[in-house]
């Protein structure tokens, strides 16, 4: 849709110079309360009691076989995107295809070419894992342009394990929930999990996120916070999201 024929915001109060000062000032006040809150749960998130992980997962990708541990590449703080491509999961697609992964995940992913050579510099590798074939996940980076490690857990428990995999059992309510609380309503769902390596062979879980918990990781949404339509979601339709190389397009996203 072109730019001149969307709909405008609802009409907004015009004031002088001083008044819109006047009137930041008092969000100002609210938004360092709140990040004084997000800091707070930071530092709660940090002091969570770890678990450690007791089975040894095995990953691949195109150039072979890798351990848990393999994936720290040498530093002791590993994050994972859990990205929604399972080709074999013909039942329930609903974002994915067999060559593309999950459009929305897609759209996160986007975010994370330029910022892993930082995470490096403080002792962090980040990785995508998804249960698509690594031939599969190798073909699909080349088009989207993106170089951050991703790898297949599709010949183990990982997925499961961490909450955003699910079995025909899960979906029905009586088995795995997603985000801890939910029936989850398709096989393959996103998240974030991080993972501490401590001494040799010793690996802990530490942290794990879902759902609207992953919403601050997505730069675009938050830049678009700052403007005056904001996501431009409240009609229900946030399925606007099309993977970058497929906009302008007439169906995008989920055809909406």
């Amino acid at each position: 849709m072109k730019n001149e024929e969307r709909e405008t915001p609802a009409a907004h109060a015009v004031v002088s110079h001083a008044k819109w000062v006047e009137e930041r000032k008092i969000l100002l006040a609210q938004e360092k309360q709140f990040m004084r809150l997000r800091d707070e749960l930071s530092r709660r998130r940090r002091e969570l009691p770890w678990e450690r992980v007791e089975k040894d997962y095995t990953f691949e990708d195109v150039s072979g076989t890798k351990s848990l541990a393999d994936l720290f590449e040498g530093r002791s703080q590993l994050l994972v995107y859990h990205a929604m491509f399972d080709p074999a999961s013909a039942s329930d697609k609903t974002s994915w295809t067999a060559e593309a992964a999950c459009d929305h995940c897609s759209f996160w992913a986007d975010s994370f070419n330029g910022i892993i050579v930082h995470l490096n510099h403080r002792d962090t590798t980040m990785i995508a894992v998804s249960r698509a074939k690594p031939a599969v996940i190798a073909a699909y980076q080349k088009r989207m342009g993106w170089r951050f490690k991703w790898v297949s857990s599709g010949g183990s428990d990982f997925n499961a394990d961490f909450g955003v995999s699910f079995s025909a059992t899960d979906l029905a309510g009586q088995g795995a929930k997603y985000n801890y609380t939910q029936t989850p309503h398709q096989s393959e769902m996103h998240g974030v999990s991080v993972f501490y390596k401590g001494a040799p062979g010793i690996i802990f879980h530490t942290y794990s996120c879902y759902s609207r918990g992953i919403d601050m990781l997505n730069t675009t949404y938050q830049y678009l916070d700052l403007v005056p339509k904001g996501r431009d979601e409240e009609d229900g339709n946030k399925h606007w999201v099309c993977r970058h190389d497929e906009y302008p397009t007439e169906v995008c996203g989920h055809g909406k």
